[in-house]
């Protein structure tokens, strides 16, 4: 029985470059929620899947098209470097520039990612089921929703990558109009990736993160860095030549696409 009261999926006849769009009504948005989906040609069961997130201003179609991710482990995949992966890109939900992937003004963007995103892959999807592994990534605000949500549902998943990150709710008006009292959590300690990761230090899912040395953001990434460091908190770091732009997304992508492929 399906945990939704209404699907729609696109018909596989027009379909392209195996990328499939799946539209579901949820109580965590109190509406509908997109999600576009990379299903490679495989006749395996229980693959993997990745969550991918994207930053504000985008959408579920966003790194399809801005990135060719699909394209990229379409090439990874053929040379044999990337096992079979679905990669499941979801809208935030769609609330102002940006959700940041929390719950707040009565819609539950946190759980719209974690349950309803891998259950509504898991009914539509013939290659996966509920023993697939599970992995998240996103860059800027979606790096923030995976370095956070894959932290604290660390049960959940088995490893994390997050590019170009927000660290903490209080970035958010550097991109958004929304006043930031919008994103106010009941625990503050649930804006902050780096109080996120302690706070689950002992079950942390592998973890890596990367930034742009030009990217506005990469001083905040310095100083996770550094304070995961300190705190003894296992987890790769890298800076990489870019800025905050698609160009570095692109590229660097299949970073977290190998980093899954070992796990």
């Amino acid at each position: 029985m399906s945990k939704f009261r209404t699907t729609e999926i696109s018909n596989p006849e027009f379909e392209s470059n195996n990328l499939r769009f799946i539209t579901v009504k949820t109580s965590h948005l109190k509406g509908r929620g997109d999600i576009c989906v990379f299903v490679p040609n495989v006749t395996l069961t229980d693959i993997p899947i990745v969550t991918l997130l994207h930053g504000v201003y985008g959408s579920a179609w966003i790194w399809a098209h801005k990135t060719g991710v699909h394209f990229t482990a379409m090439e990874l995949m053929k040379k044999g470097i990337l096992k079979p992966m679905i990669i499941a890109m979801p809208s935030d939900g769609l609330w102002g520039d940006g959700s940041a992937y929390l719950p707040h003004n009565q819609l539950d963007f946190e759980n719209w990612i974690v349950e309803d995103v891998i259950n509504a892959v898991i009914e539509n999807i013939e290659c996966v089921s509920d023993k697939s592994p599970l992995f998240i990534s996103g860059l800027s605000m979606g790096g923030f929703g995976a370095l956070r949500l894959g932290a604290k549902y660390s049960e959940k998943y088995t490893a994390i990558s997050a590019h170009s990150s927000i660290t903490n709710c209080n970035q958010m008006p550097l991109f958004v109009e929304e006043d930031q009292s919008n994103y106010a959590q009941e625990d503050q300690s649930d804006e902050d990736v780096f109080e996120t990761i302690l706070k689950n230090k002992s079950v942390l899912p592998h973890l890596r993160l990367d930034c742009g040395k030009d990217d506005l953001l990469i001083e905040h990434n310095r100083v996770l860095h550094k304070k995961m460091v300190e705190a003894n908190i296992k987890h790769q770091y890298q800076e990489f030549d870019g800025a905050h732009e698609w160009p570095y997304w692109q590229e660097h992508i299949k970073d977290s696409l190998l980093f899954f492929n070992q796990f």
